[in-house]
This record gives structure tokens, sequence and C-alpha cells, in this order.
């Protein structure tokens, strides 16, 4: 069976700009994202730029969006130091990520907390279990405060 799809095998390819409708219909992604993604299909200089110009000028490309859809996706497993990490990297303009992050910084703590009762549910018996907890928020980008508080609490109750 033949993994080359129809439009290959007839010698068509598609576009820049039908390429990066069909990665837009996957899911949200950045202009940066689009264009390190898409660099290698582009046949002459300029054409990029061009194809995602008219892209983002209907409104197809949308930072708001882009930020909004890691939020919706990501907060409810990951901490704010994370997704500020993911959201830098898809290359968000630094004020759209700092307000992103301020938003999300209000909720670490509770956050925090529902990762931890799913992942442990009880409190820590000894200070090797109680570190490993820890160190397990922190992979997942819990900030210090959120950590302790949590571990702590969970000891306490």
């Amino acid at each position: 069976m033949s993994t080359v799809k129809p439009a290959a095998r007839a010698g068509v390819s598609l576009s820049l700009k039908g390429r990066a409708l069909r990665l837009l219909a996957a899911r949200e992604h950045s202009r940066a994202e689009l264009e390190r993604k898409l660099a290698p299909y582009e046949e002459t200089p300029g054409e990029l730029a061009k194809a995602l110009d008219e892209l983002q000028a209907k409104d197809f490309i949308s930072e708001t969006r882009v930020v909004e859809s890691v939020i919706n996706r990501r907060a409810a497993r990951l901490g704010t130091a994370r997704i500020r990490h993911e959201l830098l990297n898809k290359g968000l303009g630094a004020e759209a990520v700092a307000t992103a992050v301020s938003s999300l910084k209000d909720t670490e703590l509770e956050r925090a907390r529902e990762v931890w009762r799913k992942k442990f549910g009880e409190p820590a018996l000894d200070a090797a279990a109680r570190g490993k907890q820890m160190r397990f928020l922190a992979a997942r980008g819990f900030g210090a405060d959120a950590i302790r508080r949590v571990v702590s609490q969970a000891e306490d109750d």
C-alpha cells in the first residue's frame, strides 16, 4: 500500500499557501512556525513571506489565537514556566507571552494542586517521596512557591 498522497502521485504539488492552510487546519500556528515548516518548499525568495502576508491579512494567522490555543491545551497539565517556554518557542511576541503568563500566574497554585492530586493523591511518607513529588511538579513548570505550598499542604491535611 502506497503512502504517497494522490496529488503527489499525479505530479501536482501544493502551493505554499495550500501547505500553510493544511497546517492551519490541524491547529493554530504562529507565523514563525509556518516560516520554519514551509521554508524548504520555497522556490523563489520572498514567495513564502508574500503567502504568509496574505494569510495574515485574511486573519488565518493570529498570534492571539495561538496563545489561547496553547493555554487551553496545556494549562491544566503544565505550570506557567513551561507554558511560557512553549509560547516563546513558537516565536510569539514578548508582549503577548507576558500577558498570557500574567493571567496564568493567578491560577498556578490551583492547577498545581490538581496535577499533584491526579498523580499522587496522598501526602508523601518520607523525604524521598516528598522530593519526588516536588521534582514532578517542577518538571511540569510550576513555580517553587506553588510546589512548596502544594506538597506541604498535602502533609498538613
